[in-house]
């Protein structure tokens, strides 16, 4: 007659009881999978949001390279206008009175005049700057000059015409800016902010002075 087995059972192996296995707590374990799938989702919104943000980026840069597309183009049409600008004040006032003179006159001002129309009709137009105050983003100051018709730290003088390329700065103007004639004018600094150095006369305010010596 075989011998009895623990806790009554002979088939069960010696060691093992009936007791059943505890298991985990599913509230437990529901919890973890929902702290998961959050996870999962913070990471999944957040790769969505980085992703429109490329897009975006993306976007944008490709329609600043089709709007500024013509800039290199553009800087080098402005020597051209210079050029004509030059060629206009050159002539001596008593030549221009004359009429072959006047014609040459009337054709290059026509010329300048249609090639400053079509690039403003891409965007790029010419910085009025004279009388305005001095900004170091748009203007380079070259000098000081006394002028008593401008005040202090505006534009007196305008030796280079500065353009824009819509809200883009093409090149910036070459100006002179007004001082007092007790010293330099006080304008704020900037990328271009006017080196220490003599002040100089304002070329009108010479030729005022010239003829009222010769009258």
């Amino acid at each position: 007659m075989s011998a009895s087995r623990p806790n009554g059972d002979p088939t069960r192996p010696a060691g093992q009881t009936n007791e059943p296995e505890t298991e985990a707590d599913p509230a437990a374990r529901v919890s973890d999978l929902e702290g998961e799938v959050t996870d999962l989702k913070d990471r999944l919104l957040r790769a969505l949001a980085e992703q429109e943000n490329v897009r975006r980026r993306v976007e944008r840069e490709r329609q600043e390279a089709v709007r500024f597309a013509a800039s290199d183009l553009a800087r080098d049409l402005l020597s051209t206008l210079d050029n004509l600008r030059r060629a206009i004040e050159s002539v001596p006032a008593e030549k221009a009175a004359e009429e072959t003179v006047q014609r040459l006159l009337t054709g290059v001002a026509a010329t300048e005049r249609g090639l400053l129309d079509v690039l403003e009709k891409h965007g790029i137009r010419r910085i009025d700057a004279l009388g305005q105050s001095f900004d170091p983003e748009r203007h380079e100051a070259v000098y000081q000059v006394t002028d008593a018709e401008h005040p202090a730290g505006t534009v007196a003088e305008v030796l280079q015409p500065g353009y824009l390329y819509h809200d883009r700065l093409l090149r910036p103007a070459m100006v002179g800016v007004a001082a007092t004639s007790d010293g330099p004018a006080e304008v704020s600094g900037g990328p271009q902010e006017i080196a220490e150095g003599p002040v100089i006369p304002s070329c009108r305010s010479a030729d005022r002075g010239s003829n009222d010596s010769g009258n």
